[in-house]
């Protein structure tokens, strides 16, 4: 890759990383809280890469007498170097304007999930005649301690994205933890059962409200329950993990 390449290929990077950060799309990737990480890094790398393409453009000058002797001694060589150099830039092109999504229902059967047993620790019962809003992760924290005595049962509010059920028993939501990145998240699951109708769609996300519901005979690992009252369905939330 020649020097002018490279520069160019820093300035899209960069602005790669500006346009994740502003538009908040860099929370489907990382923890939110590195928004403004990105945006410096993103805005340190496009300054590096015009300083470059600018000092070659003043090299360039001066090297204008002997411009033509260079293109007879080169033209071949850069000719096949500079197509595979087009197919980088495209490609960083390419990365620019396609933003995968946030990690869902695809990868829940085949990426770590929150394998969660008793913890010994005690919660704190929820207050009574209130719904209370919990994270995926701490209701099934709650629903592994003492058998989900904190839960009773009081009314809990969920938030997460539709999968649909191993054995066809309702339905399952979910939402991912992640501690730096996509790649090292791991999911909380809840099986949603006594909803009427129709499932939502998968990936769809959906707010439940409902009670736990106590299970017996199920197999180590198998997720929590939530008896549903209510449900609807909500667009994905800015940031989608928990």
């Amino acid at each position: 890759m020649n020097e002018s390449a490279r520069a160019t290929t820093v300035v899209l990077v960069g602005a790669m990383l500006v346009r994740l950060a502003v538009d908040g799309t860099y929370t489907r990737y990382v923890r939110a809280e590195m928004g403004w990480a990105l945006a410096v890094t993103g805005a340190l790398l496009v300054a590096l890469g015009l300083i470059g393409l600018i000092r070659l453009l003043l090299a360039s000058f001066t090297r204008a007498g002997d411009h033509a002797h260079q293109l007879d001694h080169s033209h071949d060589g850069e000719h096949a170097h500079g197509t595979g150099v087009a197919w980088l830039l495209l490609a960083t092109v390419v990365v620019l304007l396609v933003t995968p999504p946030a990690l869902g229902s695809y990868g829940l059967d085949r990426n770590a999930t929150n394998s969660v047993t008793a913890t010994g620790e005690t919660f704190a019962p929820l207050p009574a005649g209130k719904t209370a809003t919990l994270t995926l992760r701490e209701f099934t924290l709650r629903a592994a301690d003492n058998a989900g005595v904190s839960l009773g049962s009081s009314s809990v509010q969920l938030t997460g994205f539709v999968a649909k059920s191993n054995d066809g028993t309702g339905f399952r939501i979910a939402r991912y933890k992640i501690s730096c990145c996509a790649a090292d998240g791991s999911a909380a699951i809840v099986r949603v059962v006594g909803a009427t109708g129709s499932a939502p769609a998968v990936d769809q996300w959906v707010t439940v409200t409902g009670t736990f519901r106590p299970t017996t005979g199920t197999q180590a690992g198998d997720p929590p329950e939530l008896l549903v009252s209510t449900m609807s369905e909500i667009s994905s939330p800015s940031n989608p993990y928990e």
